[in-house]
């Protein structure tokens, strides 16, 4: 589960998962350790947790007292339990999305002040592929192909007082017809911009780290992918 909690990433993980030296700086069991907001510090791995210790770590992350935690990875045995007592604390919001190539470029939208990449809700009947290609089409305007699964995307939010939580499906796509391309104002975009990879690279320093994630998760499997616009 890649979860986003004040736009920190919480990455949730069975145990058998192999974390590489160089992914944390500090480890805390939560079998044998106090899990406290001081012990949060750059990169941090928690492992052996239970229900009641997500429980903590999640009232922790959404607590007011400044925090230097860059990243937490999370290991549990009871890894279907905690996600699925993750879920219940908010109120689930589901949605699509697509990063979009045009030969050696990939499309980033400018909303509120931030890089993005298209996506929205999902609505009543539709499917995640066809929630990810409606929502190119009305805030883009272009035509593409869509293409493989790139990764799930979960993070919390508040909104009207309510804690949500949304549950992005992100896929592959391949532009077709950008001739009438053009931001969607009501959606609050302010710009539509093919970029290079060196160009997404400086755009992500003012993106979120979910997008962030995605754009990784692409990088990775279109090493071994070969995606067919043809």
């Amino acid at each position: 589960m890649n979860l986003f909690v004040n736009d920190t990433p919480v990455k949730l993980r069975k145990p058998e998962v192999i974390l590489g030296e160089g992914s944390y700086n500090y480890i805390i069991d939560a079998q044998n350790e106090e899990i406290t907001k001081a012990r949060l510090i750059h990169h941090v791995w928690i492992k052996n947790v239970t229900v009641e210790h997500m429980r903590v770590i999640l009232e922790l992350l959404h607590s007011k007292v400044p925090t230097s935690l860059l990243s937490l990875e999370i290991t549990t045995d009871y890894y279907d339990e905690v996600k699925q007592f993750v879920r219940k604390q908010f109120k689930l919001v589901r949605a699509a999305g697509g990063l979009i190539r045009k030969k050696d470029k990939l499309l980033m939208i400018y909303r509120l002040k931030k890089w993005d990449l298209p996506k929205g809700k999902r609505e009543k009947g539709e499917s995640n592929r066809e929630t990810a290609l409606r929502e190119v089409v009305e805030e883009c305007n272009i035509n593409v192909k869509l293409g493989k699964k790139i990764c799930t995307t979960w993070h919390t939010y508040t909104m009207n007082k309510k804690s949500m939580i949304k549950c992005t499906k992100w896929y592959m796509m391949g532009v077709i017809d950008d001739s009438k391309m053009q931001p969607c104002v009501e959606e609050d975009i302010e710009e539509l911009r093919w970029m290079t990879q060196k160009e997404v690279y400086h755009a992500l320093q003012n993106s979120y780290k979910s997008i962030q994630f995605v754009f990784e998760e692409y990088y990775k499997k279109t090493e071994d992918l070969k995606f067919d616009l043809n």
